[in-house]
């Protein structure tokens, strides 16, 4: 009696050793930096040249905090780029929905439009900040979270609409025809079919529009002096005649990671999922 054959046997794969080290080098290589930047604001002064260096104080202090946010205004500059950039992560989405639905559903200038509008996004700001400052001034705009409010939401619609454009541009139609057919309106069935649809874009798109806001350095420099200046302005006080504060510039690049970082992790699945599926489906 024949003897039934044996299962093939599962080659037990080495692991892969490449594939861990190239991981562990890309995660030093963008940690590394960040502590040293958190050790930096934490040092005393008289570590910050020290042979050998020091790689971590045995007497913390947050003495440059301190004086970052409250000697540097850099507390006042925190505030203001919350508001600017809050209010126009919010001004760019809501008009970014709008003209992405309008441009993906009706064809709005056809595909000569959606890349005009993605082709703003490529002129540089340093070619439009003379006239954008010279308007600003003669209607009062500038120095107020209002003028940089707008200069930003015009900075980041293309990139805003662009995203938005594909995702609903690779949803079907026939979920708003049957809205439609039930009885809903066209903006109902925009509002309340389209827009939850197209939650995962417009996520990947405001958290987009909020980091590039949070880090714009040329336009609030330019446009903004004593009243609505951000902080990424604030590091310029840092260096002077005298030296470089590395503990206060430290201390203040920190404070500026966090609400980026604590962001980024609140959205992370649904930036994942907007970025994925708008990509494949656009």
């Amino acid at each position: 009696m024949a003897s039934a054959p044996r299962p093939p046997r599962k080659r037990v794969g080495r692991p892969p050793i490449l594939r861990i080290l190239f991981l562990a080098l890309m995660l030093v290589f963008v940690l590394a930096p960040l502590y040293w930047v958190f050790v930096t604001s934490i040092k005393p002064s008289d570590d910050y040249l020290a042979n050998p260096p020091v790689w971590f104080p045995a007497e913390p202090t947050m003495v440059h905090y301190t004086a970052a946010l409250y000697a540097y205004h850099g507390l006042q500059g925190l505030i203001n780029s919350v508001i600017i950039s809050v209010s126009a992560t919010i001004l760019s989405c809501l008009v970014g929905t709008l003209m992405a639905y309008s441009l993906a559903r009706f064809n709005t200038g056809g595909q000569h439009l959606s890349f005009w509008v993605l082709s703003q996004r490529f002129l540089p700001p340093i070619a439009i900040i003379l006239p954008l400052f010279l308007n600003y001034r003669l209607v009062g705009l500038q120095d107020t979270h209002f003028g940089l409010i707008l200069a930003y939401t015009v900075f980041t619609l293309p990139v805003s609409v662009w995203m938005m454009f594909a995702y609903f541009r690779s949803m079907p139609r026939s979920l708003e025809e049957a809205a439609l057919v039930d009885g809903c309106t066209r903006w109902t069935a925009f509002w309340r079919v389209a827009v939850p649809l197209a939650a995962p874009g417009i996520v990947a798109a405001a958290v987009f529009t909020f980091i590039a806001c949070w880090t714009e350095f040329f336009f609030a420099l330019v446009l903004t002096s004593r009243n609505a200046f951000t902080l990424p302005t604030v590091f310029r006080a840092f260096l002077s005649f005298q030296g470089a504060q590395y503990g206060e510039a430290s201390a203040l690049a920190i404070v500026s990671l966090v609400p980026s970082i604590v962001l980024g992790v609140l959205v992370q699945k649904h930036l994942v999922r907007g970025l994925t599926l708008g990509a494949l489906r656009g």
